[in-house]
């Protein structure tokens, strides 16, 4: 049966055609733009995946550029710190040259000042000249600013702490184990010992620095044996003061380092037979004597007493110690807390909490992770290295306790070269040498492990994303050339069949005759 108003066969070739063409567009569109996805109709699923993963591609990108930015701030700021470390060796062999008195005359050490104060300014020059993009490094600028610090809290150094964003940390000390120094008590029931006729009173002290051998005779005051023994301080490392009727003689540190060893050469046949040598009890600052620890006859062998490191948490963490001085290191927050008050260590013997200080803001923050929050975030500290700041220390002057810093030893000062405290001067070098080499080892810790592990990290996210985003999104153009040379044959192929549909029904004029 012939029908000419409805021609099926050519309805069937047109769908089938325009099915083709769209197969053919597809794969045209594919192998012209490399994606597999190139709307949402392609792969709604895939579309999503695809576009959360290239958000991550993007976010590792931007990463990976803030780390090496990082590296670059603490590649200029460690600079810097280089250059106030060779002039800070230039100090310490001034001062050692100057410390020559008998072999300089006073226009030398005059000299030598102005090298000092020239070298004082360049310090400071360096430390307010070095920059990044107009910031100054280390200037203080990137210290963080801290608030209600606690009268027990003598000094502290934050190294590092994260904030979030406008907010505050406190940082609360719990002292669980006091800090000591060695001590013993040489007790002689007098103002003066008394001695066997002919007799002398020889013991040897020790401490962590060296050891001297003093003899007394009898008669002296026991004022006069503390002074003796004070006057090797620097080189015992041992320190005395009279107490009662004996002497006192403790390591001038605290610490499991620090100790006090006491060795009686000869008693000198001591008429009091009761005195002798007492230990302390467990706070060291207290006069309160335990049992005689050894009569002076049988202390031949010696005697020894060590320090203890002061004990603690800080905010949960068990802190590492060193004498007075607690400090952690976490990914959150790393601070270095002393607890010695005027030089006596009374806070570190104190067990309690201590609300220590709040973090109010400050440091430097770089954001290293591909996620905007504190995880991916990095804080770190770089304190002020100007003279007036760096080297700071508590050093005895004309006796009392001083607060020094490098600055000390400009013209004038009480650590200048000319008429100054010289061993005062080198002390405060040597700590400003230990600021600084601290620092630029924070610094290069910063920049080989946090910064170079950081950066290799994301550099292996950012390709494993790319290769899953490719897998979802790009095309196979393997597979698609093979669709597009299918596509291409059969809309031919459809094409010549609409032609032949299209004609099939002019069979019917044969029928008209």
């Amino acid at each position: 049966m012939s029908r000419i108003n409805t021609n099926v066969q050519s309805l069937i070739a047109q769908r089938v055609l325009g099915q083709n063409n769209k197969s053919l567009g597809q794969s045209l569109d594919r192998l012209s733009t490399g994606l597999r996805i190139n709307r949402g109709a392609d792969d709604p699923a895939g579309l999503i995946a695809s576009e959360n993963l290239r958000a991550e591609k993007t976010a590792l990108t931007a990463a990976i550029g803030n780390s090496e930015r990082a590296a670059q701030v603490a590649s200029i700021a460690e600079g810097g710190l280089t250059e106030i470390a060779g002039l800070l060796n230039e100090l310490e062999g001034l001062v050692t040259a100057t410390a020559n008195d008998a072999g300089l005359s006073l226009e030398e050490k005059e000299a030598n000042q102005l090298q000092i104060d020239s070298i004082l300014q360049s310090v400071d020059r360096v430390s307010s000249a070095t920059s990044f993009q107009g910031t100054r490094l280390l200037n203080g600028n990137f210290d963080y600013d801290t608030t209600g610090v606690n009268a027990e809290v003598d000094s502290f150094k934050v190294n590092g702490a994260k904030l979030d964003f406008g907010g505050t940390l406190d940082v609360d000390v719990v002292v669980t184990q006091s800090a000591q120094v060695g001590a013993y008590l040489l007790s002689f029931n007098a103002a003066n010992i008394d001695l066997g006729t002919g007799s002398s009173f020889v013991f040897e002290i020790a401490g962590n620095k060296g050891n001297r051998e003093l003899s007394f005779a009898s008669g002296t005051a026991i004022a006069d044996i503390a002074a003796a023994i004070n006057t090797f301080t620097d080189v015992t490392g041992v320190e005395a003061s009279v107490s009662g009727t004996g002497v006192r003689i403790e390591s001038s540190e605290f610490g499991s380092d620090e100790f006090v060893s006491i060795k009686v050469i000869d008693d000198g046949s001591i008429v009091a037979a009761a005195d002798g040598i007492h230990a302390y009890t467990a706070n060291d600052t207290d006069v309160a004597l335990a049992a005689i620890a050894s009569t002076y006859a049988a202390a031949t062998n010696g005697l020894t007493d060590n320090g203890q490191d002061v004990g603690a948490t800080i905010n949960g963490i068990q802190a590492t110690s060193k004498g007075t001085t607690a400090s952690i290191n976490t990914d959150f927050l790393s601070v270095e807390i002393d607890l010695t008050s005027g030089g006596a260590a009374a806070n570190s013997q104190n067990l309690g909490a201590i609300a220590a200080f709040t973090i109010s803001g400050g440091g430097a923050d770089f954001q290293l992770g591909s996620n905007v929050d504190i995880a991916g975030k990095v804080s770190l500290g770089i304190q002020n290295v100007a003279a007036r700041t760096v080297g700071a220390l508590t050093h005895n002057l004309s006796g009392t306790d001083t607060k020094v810093a490098l600055s000390d030893l400009g013209n004038g000062s009480d650590l200048n070269v000319v008429d100054g405290d010289l061993s005062g001067a080198q002390k405060v070098i040597s700590q400003a040498i230990k600021d600084v080499s601290s620092l630029r080892g924070r610094l290069g810790a910063f920049q080989k492990n946090t910064v170079g592990a950081t950066i290799r990290s994301l550099g292996v996210s950012l390709e494993n994303t790319t290769a899953a985003e490719s897998a979802v999104r790009d095309a196979d153009f393997a597979q698609e050339t093979a669709a597009l040379t299918r596509s291409q044959i059969l809309v031919s192929s459809t094409t010549n069949v609409l032609g032949i549909a299209n004609s099939q029904p002019q069979n019917v004029l044969s029928l008209l005759g």
